[in-house]
């Protein structure tokens, strides 16, 4: 598979041709045990806590995520093997009056990492983002997961500022 992009996004980057990146559906009994492997290993990984995915999401989630408005998730394969994820959720810029996608996880399996499937899957969720006339995709990433931040990087996110003067906006929480 080789994925191409105009100058002004990420360079080609070529995978291997048992590689497989597409939209999962989330009433397919597979995407869903997919999912759910791929989130449970990113969830006992130290950078998604350390700790198993709760047997709430193994019941629910996908259900969970098919009911939820603007929803989608990237699945990649390598061959019948799943080796990667990516969670996404629109939402809405109001400074540009246009929707947006906002990454919530992303997984590429240990043994698959290295090899481009980040910007690969990145590049599919920009895809659809285009499609739905979004304005731009948003992510967020722990400040020492230095691996995530050159994958990132290079697939051309950047830190996100109004203005420079006024610093770097932090990605902040309140549990309810």
């Amino acid at each position: 598979m080789n994925i191409t992009t105009p100058s002004n996004r990420p360079s080609p980057v070529d995978l291997p041709a048992d590689l497989e990146i597409r939209l999962a559906d989330y009433t397919e009994p597979r995407d869903g045990k997919d999912l759910l492997a791929l989130l449970d290993e990113y969830s006992r990984d130290p950078y998604g806590g350390s700790e198993p995915l709760p047997e709430v999401c193994h019941r629910e989630l996908p259900a969970r995520l098919a009911a939820f408005p603007g929803a989608f998730s990237v699945l990649a394969y390598r061959g019948e093997q799943p080796v990667g994820l990516v969670n996404c959720f629109m939402g809405f810029s109001t400074f540009s009056c246009k929707p947006l996608v906002n990454v919530h996880d992303v997984v590429v399996s240990e043994a698959a990492r290295g090899a481009g499937l980040c910007t690969a899957m990145m590049e599919k969720v920009a895809e659809v983002a285009r499609e739905r006339g979004c304005c731009k995709i948003t992510l967020e990433v722990l400040e020492k997961n230095l691996p995530a931040r050159a994958a990132y990087r290079k697939c051309g996110f950047k830190p996100y500022a109004l203005d420079e003067e006024f610093g770097r906006a932090e990605f902040w929480q309140r549990y309810l």
